[in-house]
């Protein structure tokens, strides 16, 4: 997802696991993942054609309930 935080854009990823028995949500961002995340956002701004700001944010749900969401704000897209 692709959202604007004022002059920020910001490339958010979406994670759900309904179990933890392979790490969570949070765990299912991986190494590459993450490249695959940089390259897709590189892409984006590229067609721009202008530099713009940007942050990578997570949004990690062990269910689909809105109580235990859990909202990582710039964090590290390697």
């Amino acid at each position: 997802m692709i959202a604007r935080d004022g002059a920020t854009l910001v490339f958010v990823e979406v994670r759900l696991r309904k179990s933890n028995a392979f790490g969570g949500a949070s765990a299912s961002i991986t190494a590459s993942k993450q490249h695959r995340l940089k390259l897709a956002a590189s892409h984006y701004l590229a067609g721009l054609g202008c530099e713009s700001l940007c942050r990578f944010d997570a949004i990690l749900l062990q269910t689909l309930d809105e109580n235990h969401i859990e909202w990582l704000r710039n964090i590290d897209a390697a």
